[in-house]
């Protein structure tokens, strides 16, 4: 694993809009702007079964997220790392982004899925 800066873990944790990219059945990345958070350890999205990007990282665990500061756009931060799912606390978690994103619990749940963390454990980081 590897440490993220306090500048990099900085892109992360604050409301930054980032992109995650996973790896499609062909071999093909398959990127999507996603809600991102940093726990002092690993970076965090949220998405859902049956979604892409969970059949992706279901599949194969290899995935990079991606930020770039609004206000600098060569202030920028990527990680590359094995992804887990996480099922439980998942709901939270939806709701702790959209507050950050949006100042308000998350309001759009669908039946027919299922919320699960994907916390991405930092082998690599490039940053600017």
């Amino acid at each position: 694993m590897t440490n993220l800066t306090d500048k990099q873990a900085k892109l992360f944790s604050d409301p930054n809009y980032g992109w995650a990219v996973t790896l499609r059945r062909d071999g093909t990345p398959h990127a999507t702007v996603v809600w991102i958070d940093y726990d002092g350890e690993s970076v965090l999205f949220n998405t859902a079964k049956p979604r892409a990007k969970w059949r992706h990282l279901e599949r194969d665990p290899r995935v990079t997220v991606a930020v770039v500061d609004p206000q600098d756009p060569f202030n920028r931060a990527a990680v590359t790392g094995p992804a887990e799912l996480v099922w439980e606390g998942a709901d939270e978690h939806i709701h702790k982004l959209s507050r950050k994103y949006n100042g308000r619990d998350y309001d759009g749940f669908k039946p027919e899925e299922t919320r699960v963390i994907v916390r991405v454990t930092p082998e690599q980081v490039v940053d600017s």
